[in-house]
This record gives C-alpha cells, structure tokens and sequence, in this order.
C-alpha cells in the first residue's frame, strides 16, 4: 500500500504491507472501510481514490496478494 497527500499525513507512514484475509481478493471498498478503522481520521473513507498496479480503479476492483494499491484524495484544481 502507498499513501500519499493528506493519507500519508494521517496514516504517519508513506507506505506499509497490508494482510489480505484469508479466502481471497478484498474489494477496493471493503479496503477502504478497514483502513477508516485502522485510522479512525480517513473514516468516511469514500472520497478517497484508489489506483491499482499503477491503474485508477473503482471502488469493486479486486485487490490481490501482490497488488500494488495507492491511496489517496481526489486532485482538485482551480
């Protein structure tokens, strides 16, 4: 997992391993959801983007043991 921005500020780190459960893949929303427990300030974690092996994804991408997955805010612009 890679954070960046606004995440990596909150998680304290830019990067860290991130267990798969047993069973399988975790969708890019189920992902979300436990990082908003495992850092209670991204709670609401759905205006957060994912990007997969380098790939903008959708919150039901699958993630995979050895998926690279980066976390962060949405870009805005003025």
């Amino acid at each position: 997992m890679l954070y960046f921005a606004r995440v990596a500020e909150i998680t304290g780190r830019r990067a860290e391993t991130y267990p798969l459960p047993e069973g399988g893949p975790l969708t890019g929303s189920d992902l979300l959801l436990q990082l908003g427990r495992r850092y209670p300030e991204l709670a609401g974690a759905s205006r957060l983007r994912l990007a997969v092996n380098q790939t903008h994804a959708k919150p039901g991408v699958l993630i995979r043991a050895g998926d690279e997955v980066a976390v962060f805010e949405p870009v805005t612009g003025g």
